[in-house]
């Protein structure tokens, strides 16, 4: 493993990339997230090539879950480190999780913590096209919606002060696999990528190569084009919809707000009734973020959006612990 290695076609387009999208920036301290497998190997070598140009501080985090088959994986990610000289943060599991959720959310908790404790601004990770390609069809799969379906962004706030930053979404596992052949670095064979009682590895082990073959060759290409294009299209209805929802919420007038009423959440409705329904919904999803602790069905937002033009004291029924929305005149009342 060469400490720097050759200026490359994949070195050029990362920079491009990074400057072009402006994910990094200079003198930046970054910590970058190293599982051992091939995705985040070309990526820490990738940036260790950068690094003159960039005159970052690199350090590596390792996140073990303590599953059975990533044993040696902490000492493997280890080796990586000495052999570049850059310091270590490996962090373990207080208890090992089998759901891939809880696991990939106790990741991003600790990378944050360490972030945040060693003073870096950036966390790092390997994610590529084809994550992002399997991403989408996971999701969509489970009926997500629009902010589901753009899945990976390139970056988004980790923590206050730290951002998440994802370089590698326009390589794909192809790709990196080539790279690190070519550079001649050692990939740990990840079991859990091969364990098909794990969704996201059947996507991968054979959804994928299914769609490659019979339906579009280029499907991930085309998938993670699909997701970007949400992406803004998400970001424009999101801020769209809190600018509707914050103008429905407030019209409440001065004398309105009486101790009765403020111990209810309301909507005008005769706001919402111009809007398109894709805003409607939006709205809808919003707020009930803020009326109930539990994220708000497709049911839910569709009951709630409908009492925008429902006749005079229509309710809702759908609600948990007795909750419900209650037209009346021109407002919807949560109570």
């Amino acid at each position: 493993m060469s400490q720097h290695p050759n200026w490359t076609p994949l070195h050029a387009r990362l920079h491009r990339t990074l400057r072009q999208r402006r994910l990094l920036v200079q003198h930046q301290r970054l910590l970058v997230a190293v599982s051992g497998g091939q995705d985040s190997l070309c990526l820490i070598a990738l940036l260790l090539g950068l690094q003159p140009k960039w005159d970052w501080q690199l350090a590596i985090a390792h996140c073990d879950h303590r599953w059975p088959a990533d044993e040696g994986i902490a000492a493997h990610v280890q080796c990586i480190a000495q052999r570049y000289s850059l310091p270590l943060y490996l962090q373990i599991a207080p208890e090992v999780t089998t759901s891939e959720a809880a696991a990939r959310q106790w990741r991003y908790q600790t990378l944050s913590e360490v972030a945040l404790s060693q003073g870096y601004s950036g966390v790092v990770t390997g994610h590529t096209k084809s994550d992002r390609a399997e991403t989408l069809l996971y999701n969509l799969m489970r009926g997500a919606g629009t902010d589901g379906l753009q899945s990976l962004t390139w970056q988004r706030p980790l923590t206050e002060g730290v951002q998440l930053v994802r370089p590698l979404l326009n390589v794909t596992r192809t790709e990196t696999f080539q790279f690190c052949q070519e550079q001649n670095l050692p990939i740990w064979e990840d079991a859990y990528n091969q364990d098909l009682k794990f969704a996201r590895s059947r996507i991968r082990q054979e959804l994928l190569p299914y769609l490659r073959k019979h339906f579009n060759p280029q499907v991930e290409t085309a998938l993670a084009q699909t997701a970007e294009l949400l992406r803004a299209d998400v970001e424009y209805l999101e801020n769209a919809a809190q600018s509707l929802g914050q103008q429905a919420m407030a019209s409440v007038s001065e004398d309105e707000q009486d101790t009765e009423r403020r111990a209810n959440l309301r909507l005008n409705r005769s706001i919402l009734q111009q809007a398109p329904l894709a805003l409607q919904r939006r709205v809808m999803r919003q707020f009930l973020a803020i009326a109930q602790p539990a994220a708000p069905s497709f049911e839910q937002i569709e009951e709630m959006t409908a009492l925008i033009t429902a006749p005079n004291r229509s309710r809702t029924s759908s609600f948990p612990g007795g909750a419900t929305a209650v037209v009346e005149g021109d407002w919807i009342i949560f109570k």
